[in-house]
C-alpha cells in the first residue's frame, strides 16, 4: 500500500490531567513543546484543547491564539486543529476560537451518550458551526461516534452546509456510544465510501482501544489518531511517556504495513488546505 497516512495527535484534550499521567501537556508551553515532539516523530496534525490556570478546560479564545501562534512557530508547516468540543463551553462559546481561521477544527454534527453525560449537539448549533467554518475557510474534522453522524455529514456536504470533500473520522471506544467492532469499523468505511465517494476518513479509538484502532486504520487505508487526550498508557502495566511515544507506535504500524507517513506537505494537498511557506 502506497497512500500516505496522515497522522493526527490529540496533544491534551478536556479529561486527563497529570494525576492521571505526568507527561499530559496542561499549560500553553507544555502543549507547544509536546506537539513539537509529536511533529518531529511523525505527526502532521495536532488536535488541540486549551485549559484555564486551574487546569479546567476552556474555550477560551485568547488562549487557543495563543497556542495556535505558539504551534505555527514552533512546528511550521504541522496543520492546527482546533476542538469545539461540548467538554470545554457551552452553546456558540464552542465555536469562539472560528476566527482566528485555523486549518481545521472539529465538528460533531449530532449527539450521543458520553459515559456519564449527553454530548448533546442540537442542529442549530451544529448548523451555526458548520457555517462559521465556511466564513472563516476552517476545514471541519467530522468526528462521528455513531453511523447516523456519518449520515448525517454526508447530508449537509450535499446540501451545501459542508464544504467538501468530507474528512470524517470514526470515534470508537467510548463508553455508552459505539465500541471498537472490526465488522462495524468496515461498515462504516463502506457507508461512507458509498454515500461521498470523495470522502477521506480517520479514525481514532479511545483507552485501550487505541493501538487497536490505530492498526485496523492503517491497515484499510485510513489515516488515524492517537494522543494523550485519547489514552494515557502504552499498555497495562506503562504509562505513554509522550505524545511522541504514541506517534512513534503509530508510525511503527505504518512501516508494518508499508505506508509511507504523510508529511505536513503531503497531509495538506491530501486535505485540500491552504499552502504555507515553512
Amino acid at each position: 500500500m502506497t497512500n500516505p497516512c496522515i497522522i493526527c495527535v490529540a496533544i491534551t484534550g478536556s479529561l486527563p490531567t497529570k494525576y492521571n499521567n505526568p507527561a499530559v501537556p496542561i499549560t500553553l508551553s507544555e502543549q507547544i513543546e509536546s506537539t513539537h515532539e509529536a511533529f518531529e516523530a511523525g505527526a502532521a496534525i495536532a488536535h488541540c484543547h486549551v485549559r484555564d490556570e486551574a487546569g479546567k478546560p476552556t474555550s477560551d479564545p485568547e488562549r487557543f491564539a495563543r497556542l495556535k501562534e505558539g504551534l505555527e512557530h514552533h512546528c511550521p508547516g504541522m496543520i492546527v486543529q482546533l476542538s469545539t468540543g461540548g467538554r470545554s463551553g457551552a452553546g456558540r462559546e464552542r465555536g469562539g476560537m472560528l476566527p482566528l481561521s485555523p486549518d481545521m477544527a472539529s465538528l460533531s454534527v449530532g449527539s450521543n451518550n458520553f459515559p456519564t453525560r449527553v454530548y448533546e449537539n442540537s442542529p442549530d448549533l451544529v448548523d451555526w458551526l458548520a457555517s462559521e467554518m465556511i466564513e472563516h475557510d476552517v476545514k471541519p474534522e467530522i468526528e462521528a461516534f455513531d453511523l447516523g453522524h456519518i449520515v448525517q455529514a454526508t447530508r449537509m456536504a450535499a446540501d451545501g452546509r459542508l464544504k467538501g470533500p468530507l474528512y470524517v473520522q470514526f470515534v470508537m471506544g467510548v463508553k455508552n456510544s459505539m465500541p471498537a467492532d472490526e465488522p462495524i469499523f468496515e461498515f462504516y468505511i463502506e457507508t461512507l465510501k458509498r454515500l461521498a465517494p470523495d470522502a477521506q476518513w480517520c479514525a481514532a479509538g479511545i483507552g485501550p482501544t487505541q493501538l487497536t484502532i490505530n492498526e485496523w486504520s492503517i491497515a484499510k487505508g485510513g489515516h488515524t489518531r492517537t494522543g494523550l487526550e485519547d489514552n494515557v498508557r502504552l499498555d497495562r502495566e506503562r504509562l505513554a511517556p509522550s505524545n511522541a511515544a504514541l506517534v512513534k507506535r503509530a508510525v511503527d504500524l505504518c512501516e508494518k504495513y508499508e505506508r509511507p507517513v504523510a508529511t505536513w506537505r503531503q497531509a495538506r494537498d491530501i486535505l485540500g488546505l491552504r499552502k504555507v511557506a515553512a
